[in-house]
């Protein structure tokens, strides 16, 4: 196991993608959805950041523009004292060594008419890594790696499950050696029964490698199993931050308080009180004024209709961005 060492890998600050709405012949821009909307976190080295919310909160945004595969509008993300987002092409791409994806879909984020070798070499290959037999180890290595044999390497995607296609996937995201890896809902597409494989994996692999990982995922279950920290998200913003066992155990925010209301118990005569949030999800074309939450929330006020809410840090790195915290804690 790698030592690591207690640093921020990755700061966030005042992330912004806005994707504009057109309309008419001439596509005259007539709003903005706003997929991340100021967004500010820091990722520690050696760390599993858990990032969950409901469908179309932003966090496949969020983590594609982090790496730069979605240009963000303003903000800053920086690594190593590096602001990635002011490098141009040639600079992006010797710090894409650093960071890499793997993406939700196993199937379609291989190319189909690569075999399995050829996928997994690529970066080695656009990077100048070795000459061609240290690739070819190489590759063999990774395979390995995750638990796949030295056949596979002749052999297309579509000839593979697919918990065998996201550890192809996988062993492609590390062929670089990567720092920090944002996990974009990596066990979402896969059968109930390889999930716990593949999670296994990506932890055995993190402590072998000394791996950083941004998880992404609806599945409140498995961010608690993988992650460290972790982040919540609703509508392009973030609502609340802490230690897992704190975050699940005593959330601070109400948005925070009925996901956690939701997650099943394994126990049939265990009654569990749920939360019914009111109303719809908010458009993040047209959000609501001052706390974009207050629609729906139980503790809503005049304050909350009319002032955003900041990240406030309660104690313990805790951090929750709601009005209502302290009369919140009391009622409990």
């Amino acid at each position: 196991m790698i030592e690591l060492e207690e640093r921020v890998l990755l700061e966030v600050k005042g992330l912004k993608k806005y994707f504009p709405i057109t309309k008419g012949l001439f596509k005259k821009t007539v709003g903005y959805v706003k997929a991340v909307d100021g967004i500010s976190l820091n990722i520690k080295c050696g760390e599993t950041l858990g990032l969950v919310g409901e469908s179309g909160c932003g966090k496949s945004t969020l983590g594609r523009s982090i790496i730069r595969l979605i240009e963000p509008l303003e903000g800053q993300v920086i690594m190593d004292g590096v602001d990635i987002l002011s490098l141009n092409k040639d600079e992006m791409r010797k710090q894409r060594e650093k960071l890499q994806i793997i993406f939700q879909d196993p199937f379609a984020s291989l190319n189909p008419r690569m075999t399995v070798g050829d996928i997994v070499e690529e970066p080695l290959k656009v990077h100048k890594k070795g000459a061609q037999n240290e690739r070819n180890e190489k590759v063999i290595e990774l395979l390995k790696m995750v638990g796949l044999n030295e056949q596979a390497i002749g052999r297309y995607p579509h000839q593979f499950s697919g918990g065998q296609r996201q550890r192809i996937g996988i062993a492609r995201a590390l062929a670089l050696n990567p720092e920090l890896v944002i996990c974009d809902e990596p066990v979402s597409a896969l059968d109930v029964s390889v999930r716990s494989q593949v999670l296994n994996l990506m932890n055995d692999l993190k402590e072998k490698m000394g791996l950083t990982f941004l998880f992404i995922s609806h599945d409140l279950s498995v961010v608690k199993h993988i992650s460290d920290r972790v982040a919540v998200m609703y509508l392009g913003r973030l609502v609340e931050i802490a230690d897992k066992n704190e975050i699940y155990n005593i959330p601070f925010h109400p948005y925070t308080e009925a996901l956690m209301s939701a997650i099943p118990i394994p126990d049939p005569e265990y009654k569990k009180d749920r939360i019914i949030l009111k109303g719809d999800v908010p458009s993040p074309a047209n959000p609501p004024s001052g706390c974009y939450f207050h629609t729906r929330c139980l503790y809503a006020s005049k304050i909350c209709e009319k002032n955003q809410p900041e990240l406030v840090n309660y104690g313990n790195n805790h951090y929750a961005a709601c009005h209502k915290v302290d009369r919140i804690r009391k009622e409990r």
